[in-house]
C-alpha cells in the first residue's frame, strides 16, 4: 500500500528525493513526542507549517487498544480522509501541503501528513472563556453558534464523527482583531482530524458522543436557553420544538453523556447547565 500527496512547495522542495525520508528529516518546534507519532512546527520560504509523522504502532499495542474497545490510530490516513472530505463538503479546516503512507501491515505502516498553519486564529475554548464576565455581542453570539451546529450537521450527515468535538478545536480567525470579528463575514476552521472516522453513516452512539463533548465543553461559557435551541434547531435543520419532540430521547442522551463528561473531568455537577428538554417544557 502506497500513497502519496506533494503540494507545489513540496514537490519542487523534494524533487527527485524519497518524500518519507525527507520527512523524518524535517527539524522544528517538537509539539508531541511518542513512541509511535510526532508532532513538529517548521518552516518553508518563511511559511509555517505542522508535521505528524505515524510509525507502526505494532500488534501488541493494537491489541490494547482493541481490548479497551477503543479504535488505534494507525496513521495519518484518517486525517488526510478527513481532510479531503471536509474540502469537498464545505467545512473550513487545513490545508494539507504533503501527505505520504507506505507499508501493507497495519501495524508497521508508515504516513506523514503536513499542513499548513492556521495563523491568527484563536479557539472557541479561549474566545468564549470570558463570555460569562464580558458577554460578546448578540450577532456574534448567534452566528458562531449556528456556524459551529452547521460545521457538526455537514459532518455527521456525511459520514463522519470527529471523536475529539470540543470547542477548542473549532479555530476562529481573528486576524482583524479579537474585537472586531465580522459576525456577517467569519473563517471557523475545524481542526485536530487524526482520530476522526469516516463512513457511509455514523452510528447514533458516535453522534451522541460528538454532540456530548461539545456540549460538555461549552458548559462554562454561559449559554443561554436560546442559545442551545437555536443549536438544536440549525443542527436538526428543523423548528426545536418539532426536533426535541420526535428525537427527545437522542437529546436527552446527549445531555446525560454531556453532564457525566462533566463530572468526570471538573469533578462536580455543572451548576450552569439548566437541561435543554426542561426549558423547553418536554421533560
Amino acid at each position: 500500500m502506497r500513497e502519496l500527496f506533494l503540494s507545489e512547495t513540496f514537490r519542487n522542495l523534494w524533487q527527485d528525493k524519497d518524500p518519507f525520508q525527507q520527512a523524518d528529516l524535517l527539524t522544528g518546534k517538537v509539539f508531541r513526542q511518542m513512541k509511535s507519532r510526532k508532532t513538529l512546527r517548521f518552516t518553508v520560504n518563511e511559511k509555517a507549517y505542522f508535521l505528524k509523522v505515524h510509525r507502526g504502532i505494532g500488534w501488541v499495542e493494537i491489541a490494547k487498544e482493541l481490548v479497551q474497545f477503543k479504535r488505534p490510530v494507525l496513521g495519518a490516513e484518517n486525517e488526510w480522509r478527513a481532510l479531503n472530505l471536509l474540502k469537498r463538503i464545505g467545512v473550513e479546516t487545513m490545508t494539507p501541503g504533503a501527505y505520504g503512507t507506505r507499508g501493507i501491515s497495519p501495524a508497521s505502516r508508515r504516513s506523514f501528513i503536513i499542513t499548513e498553519e492556521l495563523t491568527d486564529t484563536l479557539s472557541l475554548e479561549d474566545l468564549c472563556k470570558d463570555w460569562p464576565r464580558r458577554p460578546p455581542s448578540f450577532r456574534l453570539r448567534t452566528a458562531l453558534i449556528e456556524r459551529v451546529a452547521s460545521m457538526v450537521r455537514q459532518m455527521h450527515r456525511h459520514g463522519m464523527n470527529h471523536r475529539d468535538c470540543y470547542i477548542c478545536h473549532f479555530h476562529l480567525d481573528v486576524s482583524a482583531g479579537r474585537d472586531r470579528v465580522d459576525p456577517e463575514r467569519f473563517h471557523l476552521y475545524v481542526i485536530d482530524l487524526h482520530r476522526a472516522r469516516i463512513r457511509r453513516r455514523v452510528p447514533t452512539r458516535w453522534i451522541v458522543k460528538d454532540l456530548a463533548g461539545l456540549y460538555f465543553s461549552a458548559m462554562d461559557i454561559g449559554l443561554t436557553r436560546t442559545d442551545r435551541l437555536r443549536f438544536v434547531r440549525i443542527y436538526e435543520g428543523d423548528s426545536w420544538r418539532a426536533a426535541l419532540g420526535s428525537r427527545r430521547r437522542f437529546w436527552k442522551r446527549v445531555e446525560c453523556t454531556a453532564a457525566s463528561l462533566y463530572r468526570k473531568h471538573v469533578g462536580r455537577v455543572c451548576t450552569r447547565c439548566v437541561q435543554v428538554l426542561s426549558y423547553a417544557g418536554l421533560d
